[in-house]
């Protein structure tokens, strides 16, 4: 039985799979999209229960994607990582704004942004990942 379903979004496949690896591994079922136009169509859709969003992104970035899944009824509750090379506090301070929960900085550790999405979803790690 899967933890939770996590939505990844973002438009480098290679951070795809490292999340898609990294979240399996910590035992929840992981739906992908490659930019905001997928991601609203799949938060809708399947209803995630946290989504970890890029924002430099094709057709929709992530802060307008981000705002206009909390503008939804549907999707307004899902709680939203921001993962972003955009760490600038301005950047941070937008995407705060815009309705994310949390904001992750690229590089990142999957071992860290897994913690973060544990203590999101108010879960414990069955088994401690290796950085």
């Amino acid at each position: 039985m899967a933890k939770g379903k996590i939505l990844v979004v973002d438009d480098e496949i290679y951070i795809v799979h490292i999340l898609d690896f990294s979240l399996g591994m910590e035992g929840y079922e992981v739906l992908t999209a490659l930019d905001g136009e997928q991601a609203l169509e799949r938060a809708r859709a399947e209803h995630p229960d946290l989504i970890v969003l890029d924002i430099m992104m094709p057709k929709l970035d992530g802060y307008e994607t981000c705002k206009l899944l909390k503008a939804d009824p549907t999707t307004k509750d899902i709680p939203v990582i921001l993962l972003s090379a955009k760490g600038r506090n301005v950047d941070q301070k937008v995407g705060f704004e815009v309705g994310a929960n949390d904001y992750i900085t690229k590089p990142f550790s999957p071992r860290k942004l897994v913690e973060r999405i544990n203590a999101l979803l108010g879960q414990t790690s069955p088994h401690r990942m290796q950085a």
